[in-house]
């Protein structure tokens, strides 16, 4: 069933560019990367709930953790170029 919603997705994100281009409208690039992320989003929702439980909690610990690495790198660098 998820499948199906991302295939739908897909299919409606390329009709709305298709008819976008078809009536000359600008297509603006954060509208594009904005249909392509929610796509990815729901084909990651349609990959996670296809997991095994126990696998699910290991994925998504691994992206929390990777999150705060991020956060924690970002905010090293930024501390170090300000005392540049």
């Amino acid at each position: 069933m998820s499948v199906a919603v991302a295939v739908l997705a897909i299919l409606a994100f390329l009709g709305w560019v298709i008819f976008r281009t078809i009536k000359e409208k600008s297509l603006k690039s954060h509208f594009v990367c904005y249909g392509v992320a929610i796509i990815s989003g729901i084909f990651t929702y349609a990959y996670f709930l296809s997991m095994e439980f126990p696998q699910l909690i290991k994925i998504v610990v691994s992206i929390l953790l990777g999150i705060i690495l991020i956060v924690v790198g970002a905010l090293y660098q930024r501390r170090v170029a300000g005392r540049s």
